[in-house]
């Protein structure tokens, strides 16, 4: 099957560049550890979840879909993500009762929660758990598996790879919902979704 990206643009974005911090959950998505204990996340994996993540998000109107991510790197993928689609998103600190407390002007009744750091966006995580929702997250090889139904093996804090990632998504979901042609491009190159103020952060 072809490549959601070439794998050059994987390798150029450091979306395979794991830790030295590797959990038992995450051994299954390891393609190797280099000489100095730095885990190699495994792309062909990395692209066959990114895949099946746009595909299931694709299911859903962009009010169904909430986007989190706490990390600094994260939060210009993720306001231009909704840019570009529509899709609910909070980047920066996840404020407590925005799932679970109907009385607040901000909650947000959505069916599908993707997350990009479940350690950072550990709060996120488990109101999306305990209100029954589709998690979807990436993970990074210190990360683990547990609440997500979904798991994309990625490095979940460089900025060019969440920039990356989150182009992907964004350029996907548009191509499902007939909003771009198939074989199209967004009207920016990915790097453009990058956090441009901070030093990159892999």
């Amino acid at each position: 099957m072809e490549w959601l990206v070439p794998l050059e643009e994987y390798i150029k974005a450091g979306v395979h560049v794991g830790m030295r911090i590797k959990t038992k959950d995450m051994k299954k998505f390891i393609a190797k550890i280099k000489e100095d204990g730095l885990a190699i996340i495994d792309i062909n994996k990395t692209d066959e979840r990114l895949r099946l993540a746009t595909k299931m998000l694709s299911k859903y109107s962009p009010n169904e879909i909430l986007v989190v991510g706490r990390r600094e790197t994260a939060r210009r993928p993720i306001e231009m993500l909704k840019k570009y689609t529509g899709i609910l998103t909070y980047p920066g600190r996840y404020p407590p009762g925005l799932l679970t407390n109907v009385s607040l002007k901000t909650f947000k009744d959505v069916e599908i929660v993707f997350i990009t750091d479940p350690i950072l966006d550990k709060n996120a995580l488990l109101d999306a758990y305990k209100t029954g929702k589709i998690i979807i997250s990436l993970v990074d090889t210190n990360n683990t598996l547990q609440y997500i139904d979904l798991a994309i093996p990625a490095n979940n804090k460089g900025a060019k790879s969440l920039a990356l990632i989150y182009y992907i998504i964004t350029r996907e979901y548009l191509r499902s919902k007939g909003i771009i042609p198939k074989k199209a491009e967004l009207d920016v190159p990915y790097d453009y979704f990058m956090e441009q103020t901070i030093e990159e952060e892999i």
